[in-house]
């Protein structure tokens, strides 16, 4: 392994430990560079520690600043000491979420002209155009155009982590903010088929109805769910699940580890394998098992 640079654009506190934690600490052990970029403080989140419940946005307000120290734990945990926010600390608000009649995740139509859903794309693309050329990744994770499962502000991370990446290699955008950088490579985290139906199946066998309630194992599948053909690179980081479960159990006012969904898959799942599919860039070798696979790391 030799020392390459990632970068993972994320919506929220708690997304990297949850969706990308098993990678971000395998690579961290590996002396990899980490960057981890946060785009709001998760301001809107829904507080499940009752003691924190004056936190929430309908009373003091305070949440962010709080979820920012549970992601400052929530790093140490995974060896990652490069963290920061686009644009800055509370330069981007959460824009929260609703869900519509047939169930899909939808912009809350009561969100304000300040939260990142509404935010400007050169304007928020440009905050990452500084840090890409600056950290020089090889490799740039983040959501899918679906944003993993319909969130406005994971759908917004993945419009400006693409964009952002096409502006940081033009040299004539905004030369003041550095030398032009090509990132070699962006990927999409991803749930293979195969594995959503294993947890499924298994949850049903165990007569567990919750999980995932209403979907048939052998049945049609939500659409953050991809074909196992289109998974271009599968990183165990088994080794790592450890990490990840102590990164989660950090963001204690939105996770609960011991029970109901999170319980579920920490008990049942392959926890520490984390799947990713290309977005743009230097295609993968057949049957990557490494983010950098392939790549000139210069």
């Amino acid at each position: 392994m030799t020392a390459g640079r990632l970068m993972l654009v994320h919506a929220h506190p708690d997304d990297e430990s949850s969706q990308t934690g098993a990678t971000m600490a395998h690579y961290a052990a590996l002396g990899a560079q980490v960057t981890l970029v946060t785009c709001t403080l998760g301001e809107e989140g829904e507080v499940l520690v009752k003691g924190l419940s004056h936190l929430a946005a309908a009373e003091s307000d305070a949440l962010g600043a709080h979820r920012l120290t549970e992601l400052t734990a929530a790093m140490a945990e995974l060896g990652v000491t490069d963290f920061v926010r686009l644009g800055g600390d509370h330069r981007y608000r959460d824009s929260g979420m609703v869900y519509g009649e047939d169930g899909e995740v939808l912009p809350d139509p009561a969100c304000g002209d300040h939260t990142f859903w509404k935010a400007d794309l050169l304007e928020a693309a440009t905050h990452l155009v500084e840090l890409i050329r600056d950290r020089r990744p090889h490799v740039i994770t983040t959501y899918d155009d679906y944003g993993s499962y319909g969130h406005p502000d994971h759908i917004q991370a993945h419009r400006i982590a693409m964009y952002a990446t096409q502006l940081a290699a033009a040299r004539s955008f905004r030369p003041d903010l550095g030398p032009a950088w090509q990132v070699d490579r962006v990927v999409w985290g991803s749930m293979p088929a195969s594995a959503m139906r294993a947890g499924l199946r298994a949850a049903r066998e165990a007569g567990n109805d919750e999980f995932f309630s209403g979907l048939d194992p052998d049945g049609d599948l939500p659409r953050m769910v991809i074909d196992d053909a289109l998974i271009d690179c599968t990183v165990d980081a088994s080794p790592y699940v450890g990490h990840k479960l102590a990164a989660l159990r950090a963001h204690a006012s939105q996770v609960e580890v011991d029970s109901g969904f999170f319980k579920w898959l920490i008990d049942h799942a392959q926890w520490g394998i984390e799947h990713y599919r290309l977005g743009a860039g230097v295609p993968f070798p057949d049957g990557a098992d490494d983010l950098f696979a392939g790549l000139d790391l210069r």
